[in-house]
C-alpha cells in the first residue's frame, strides 16, 4: 500500500545495510509517520510489548525478524532458545506470534549455528511474503460480499472496529483488504470507523490509512455502531481477529462482543477476516480458554492527541483517585458470527467447516 504515493510494506529489512529491520512507529500516527529501525531482539521485543509494531499478522512477523535479529548477534543453541522465549514473553493474546515463533524455531534447530543468521533471515523473509499473498487471497475473497451488496446501486457501508489494514500485517490487511480491493474496483463504499478507545486505534490508524488511499470513511464514537445498524445505515461489519478456536469463537478488540451483538439484533452480517495462522487448532471454548492480555491502567485514565497550538500532548481525563482496567481483547462466542474470511474462502464459523477448508492444519 502507498503512503503519499510511495509503496511500503509495514516491515522490511534496511536496504542501506541490509540487516537492520525498519518498521512504521504505530504509536506516532496519525500524527508522524517515523520509521524506526530496529538491530537487537530487546529492540523488537519492546517494539512489539510497547506496540510500535501490531494487529496479530504484524506481530508474527516482527517476531520472525526479532529472532533473525537474535541469530546475527548470537547463533548458539541457547541464544535461539532465549530468543524464542523472550519474543513469546511480549504479547499473550495473538496466536500468530506463537505460531511464527514454532516455525522459526523449527526452521532454524536443525542449521548449524554458522548458518542460522541467513536461514533467519531467509524464513523471516518468506513469512511476510506468504503473509501479503494470504492477506490479498483474504481480500478478494472479501469483495464478493462488497460486490454482492453493491447490486442494489447504492452505497455499501460496511462498519468496523479497531484496524485490521495494512498497518496490522505486512501488506493489504485482512478486514480492510476487501475494501481497498472494492475501492479500486470503483464500488462506492463507505466505511464507519469506530474509535476504538482506549488506544483509539480507529480513529488513529484505520482513519488515516483509509484516508491515505482515498477510501471515503466516517470516524464515530464506539458507542454509536448500534445506532447507524438500527437506522439500516450498515450493510456489513467486517473486523479482524488475533485468535480464533477450532469451534470458531473470535478474539478481537475490546468491543468486539458488543457490535457483534448489535448486528445479531438488527441482522446485520457481521464477518471476521482472519489468515489460517491465527487459528489456535488447540482449543474450543474461547471464553474460558483464550488469555486476555490486561493492558495499562494509563491507556484508559489518559488520551494523546494534537493540542489546538499543533503540540502533541498526553492528558489524564479521569479523577487522580480513580483506579482503572484495561483488558485489551473480548470474545465474539461463534453463534454471532455470520461467517470467516479467509485465504481459502468463506466459511461458516463452526468446526466443521473449519476442519473441513483446513483438513491439512487442523
Amino acid at each position: 500500500m502507498k503512503i503519499d504515493g510511495t509503496p511500503y510494506r509495514s516491515i522490511w529489512v534496511d536496504e542501506t545495510d541490509g540487516w537492520s529491520v525498519r518498521i512504521i512507529d504505530q504509536t506516532k500516527l496519525p500524527w508522524n509517520v517515523d520509521l524506526v529501525r530496529l538491530t537487537t531482539l530487546e529492540e523488537m521485543a519492546h517494539a512489539i510489548k510497547a506496540m510500535l509494531v501490531r494487529g496479530a499478522p504484524l506481530i508474527g512477523a516482527s517476531a520472525a525478524y526479532g529472532v533473525a535479529l537474535a541469530m546475527r548477534h548470537d547463533a548458539a543453541d541457547a541464544a535461539l532458545a532465549q530468543a524464542l522465549e523472550v519474543l513469546g514473553a511480549t504479547r499473550p493474546t495473538a496466536i500468530n506470534l506463537r505460531w511464527a515463533l514454532r516455525r522459526m524455531g523449527a526452521a532454524l534447530q536443525s542449521v548449524e549455528p554458522a548458518k542460522r543468521e541467513a536461514a533467519a533471515y531467509a524464513e523471516a523473509a518468506k513469512i511476510c511474503d506468504e503473509d501479503v499473498a494470504v492477506n490479498e487471497a483474504i481480500g478478494r475473497n472479501g469483495l464478493a460480499l462488497i460486490e454482492e451488496k453493491a447490486k442494489s446501486g447504492k452505497r455499501v457501508n460496511i462498519l468496523t472496529h479497531c484496524n485490521a489494514g495494512w498497518i496490522a500485517t505486512v501488506d493489504w490487511g485482512t478486514a480492510l483488504a476487501p475494501i481497498y480491493m472494492a475501492h479500486d474496483a470503483g464500488i462506492d463504499v463507505h466505511v464507519w470507523v469506530e474509535e476504538t478507545r482506549p488506544r483509539n486505534q480507529g480513529a488513529s490508524l484505520t482513519a488515516w490509512e483509509l484516508g491515505k488511499h482515498g477510501v471515503k470513511h466516517t470516524v464515530i464514537a464506539d458507542n454509536a455502531g448500534g445506532h447507524y445498524m438500527q437506522h439500516g445505515e450498515v450493510d456489513l461489519v467486517i473486523v479482524g481477529t488475533d485468535r480464533v478456536t477450532r469451534q470458531g469463537d473470535v478474539c478481537n478488540k475490546i468491543g468486539t462482543y458488543l457490535k457483534a451483538l448489535a448486528a445479531h439484533d438488527n441482522n446485520v452480517p457481521f464477518w471476521v477476516a482472519l489468515p489460517s495462522s491465527t487459528i489456535d487448532w488447540t482449543i474450543r471454548d474461547g471464553v474460558a480458554e483464550i488469555p486476555i492480555e490486561e493492558r495499562a491502567a494509563s491507556e484508559v485514565t489518559t488520551m494523546t492527541g494534537r493540542a489546538m497550538d499543533g503540540s502533541i500532548a498526553t492528558v489524564r481525563i479521569v479523577p487522580t483517585s480513580s483506579p482503572a482496567a484495561n483488558p485489551a481483547f473480548d470474545v465474539t462466542p461463534a453463534r454471532l458470527v455470520t461467517g470467516l474470511i479467509t485465504e481459502r474462502g468463506l466459511c461458516e464459523a463452526t468446526e466443521s467447516a473449519l476442519t473441513g477448508m483446513f483438513s491439512d492444519l487442523a
